[in-house]
């Protein structure tokens, strides 16, 4: 997928048509729609074409639980600054946007959900449309952030990675980190006959090869209010600086585009200071402890 490629124009018109919608009204789905259960899914392909010929794989994906609604529809709103500021700012090459949404797997009904890649914000913007916001979870102060990592490593084609160049992985939430996905887990929400438990080192260990990972921690979030000394350190025992801290949801879009872009090499104050006034305290804040990278080559797989 993904062989459209960002209009301004078009995507202005989608996003006025939906202006008037807020996250109680803009997300009617019942039920996990069937084209984006990961047990139907096969594959998820970022792969060349003319539009695109040289595919950058994002997946973002989001916490559906609780009171983590406004940050999904930041997302869907902030989707046009997303492409156009990554296109215009050019840390990595034809952005190919894939969303996930994220639930509880030991309690809610649709604890993983995934659309296309897409280069075009008005197609994944009617995707994300289509995700089912379960508003769930449970008293076991975590969600499935695991979830986007086993579903890069087993259900994902990204012509990326034999360029040598890495994906971006970005899990978005307010609770604590998923330690364990168990067998279990795997076999019942995604249909694969694994063979032991796995611990979110492994995974991540597994996933790095080919993605940077990162969790954006939001502030606003409930538990996050009241869980922020203990949330904050565990991420960051598992992450060290890719445990981001995002002080205002509506700020989302950005601070994903800086992340990359310190990330690719670039200057994180020079980074901060291209935005203007709220939001360049929002994203200095977000990525001050992110020390820029080279851009590391993909090595392939690690099987599990």
């Amino acid at each position: 997928m993904g062989n459209a490629r960002f209009d301004a124009g078009t995507y202005a018109s989608y996003a006025l048509s939906t202006a008037h919608l807020d996250h109680t009204t803009k997300f009617k789905s019942a039920a996990t729609p069937r084209e984006m259960d990961p047990k139907m899914i096969k594959v998820r392909e970022s792969v060349k074409s003319e539009a695109n010929p040289h595919p950058t794989p994002i997946i973002v994906g989001l916490d559906v639980t609780g009171s983590m609604g406004p940050v999904v529809d930041a997302c869907h709103r902030g989707l046009g600054t997303l492409f156009e500021e990554i296109i215009k700012r050019g840390p990595v090459t034809d952005p190919h946007v894939l969303a996930m949404a994220i639930g509880d797997m030991e309690h809610d009904r649709s604890p993983v959900q995934a659309t296309q890649f897409e280069a075009d914000p008005v197609v994944i913007g009617t995707q994300i449309e289509a995700l089912h916001l379960e508003r769930g979870g449970g008293g076991n102060h975590h969600e499935s952030y695991l979830g986007p990592l086993y579903f890069a490593l087993m259900r994902t084609k990204c012509d990326a990675f034999s360029e040598g160049r890495k994906g971006y992985i970005f899990t978005v939430g307010d609770e604590q980190p998923q330690t364990i996905l168990t067998g279990k887990e795997i076999e019942q929400w995604f249909g694969d006959q694994p063979t032991k438990d796995y611990t979110a080192a492994e995974l991540i260990a597994a996933v790095e090869r080919n993605w940077h990972i990162f969790h954006i921690i939001v502030a606003e979030g409930s538990h996050q209010v009241h869980f922020a000394d203990r949330t904050r350190r565990e991420w960051s025992d598992l992450l060290g600086q890719r445990a981001i801290l995002l002080k205002d949801h509506t700020k989302m879009a950005e601070v994903i585009i800086s992340t990359i872009e310190v990330t690719e090499g670039r200057d994180k104050d020079a980074v901060a200071h291209s935005w203007s006034g709220d939001t360049s305290l929002v994203v200095r804040d977000a990525i001050a402890g992110l020390v820029p990278g080279s851009k590391s080559a993909g090595a392939g797989p690690v099987a599990l």
